[in-house]
């Protein structure tokens, strides 16, 4: 937060040939990875910097030039944080003007984006600072504005600051380097994956001297490399089309996994397989709820479902709650009783999808609970038995 100036949040033309480029209310500024008060504010990217305006406060506004950010990183909503904008700064300037910290450990600085928006702004910001509109106006940005009050500069803390930055620059450099070997890197992956689709397609007509499960088994490894050209919005465009084509491309992902799960798998777990096999082109758990919701529009035979304690899960429409019930009380039957941790190792299942199995038995009238100071335990229904 040191690299952060105080200015007036409605001036966006404080320097020459400066303009407004675009803006994202609700977002809370981190200094790293701590929380600030600068919070539901409206982020603004001008030509020249980046602006945060306390639209409660009015007098409440800070600024940081453009010049100053060595790299940006985009991060994906969670389950319970938002998306995050992080830029990665050189040393201040010594004549900075005076702003809301003097000193910070952190290099870099998090925006959060409370209301979505981050990917547009990511985008423009980018651009911004590919351009480079502030060298080409030949404004010094660090000196276009009133005059700083902290006095005069000395000349030996000049020169080890402007050594440090040279160094910093020099570090962002090699990490560009790095970033960019990493997209070849992604680059020569889906080739990888479309040549293991080629293999596997070989195999299947050649079998030659490969058994059948060593061919199957040689088929799995290679396909389980990841989802080649995932759907994104910049290849199918964004809002309901991009949420039917992600809905498409989930349902053939789905297709044989959920059968070996049983024919039902937490959203928590689709989320984690699903954006693995994406690689670098993750998915957010908002897109994908959205996504799982156009399942039953597109014909795909799979459903969004919600359980009564709130968990949500997707499940084929061949999966019968049924067919579930019969064989938890057959368990139930068997065993004598069972506890949500002993079902989830005797079927193989998560223990969150073992004990809603056990409540939708039990809500059918074929199981009964105890649920004591040892923990939650299901019983055979012996009751509706005995009336029957």
């Amino acid at each position: 937060m040191d690299r952060f100036s105080w200015c007036s949040g409605s001036n966006l033309s404080v320097f020459p040939g400066e303009i407004g480029i675009h803006q994202q209310g609700s977002v809370r500024i981190y200094d790293g990875d701590n929380k600030t008060t600068f919070d539901s504010g409206m982020l603004k990217l001008t030509t020249h910097r980046l602006l945060w305006d306390d639209l409660q406060q009015k007098d409440r506004a800070i600024d940081i030039p453009l010049s100053l950010i060595m790299r940006t990183e985009e991060q994906a909503a969670g389950f319970m944080s938002s998306a995050k904008i992080s830029v990665y700064l050189h040393p201040p300037q010594p004549n900075k003007p005076p702003g809301p910290s003097v000193s910070s450990p952190y290099t870099y600085v998090r925006f959060s984006f409370k209301n979505g928006g981050h990917s547009e702004f990511y985008n423009k910001l980018n651009e911004q600072l590919n351009k480079k509109a502030w060298l080409q106006s030949g404004t010094n940005v660090t000196e276009g504005r009133a005059p700083s009050k902290l006095g005069p500069r000395g000349v030996g803390i000049v020169g080890i600051e402007r050594k440090l930055e040279e160094q910093s620059k020099k570090r962002g450099d090699d990490i560009n380097m790095a970033f960019k070997d990493l997209d070849a890197l992604m680059e020569k992956a889906k080739e990888m994956v479309a040549l293991a689709d080629k293999v596997a397609s070989a195999l299947e007509e050649k079998k030659g001297s490969l058994t059948d499960d060593e061919t199957v088994t040689f088929k799995s490894y290679l396909l389980s490399m990841g989802i080649d050209n995932p759907v994104t919005r910049e290849t199918v465009g964004a809002g309901a089309n991009y949420h039917k084509e992600l809905a498409k491309e989930l349902g053939r992902f789905l297709d044989k996994i959920i059968k070996d799960e049983g024919g039902m798998m937490a959203l928590t777990d689709v989320y984690c397989r699903f954006n693995r096999a994406r690689g670098m082109e993750l998915v957010s758990p908002e897109d994908l709820v959205n996504a799982s919701r156009q399942f039953e529009a597109l014909n795909i035979p799979l459903r969004l479902r919600s359980f009564d304690s709130g968990v949500l899960v997707i499940q084929s429409i061949s999966h019968s709650d049924e067919e579930v019930i019969k064989k938890t009380k057959e368990l139930l039957d068997d065993k004598g009783s069972l506890t949500a941790e002993e079902l989830a190792s005797v079927i193989k299942l998560s223990v969150m999808l073992a004990k809603e199995r056990l409540i939708v038995t039990e809500q059918a009238g074929k199981a009964c609970r105890d649920d004591s100071v040892e923990g939650l335990r299901f019983y055979p229904n012996l009751f509706t038995e005995r009336s029957s």
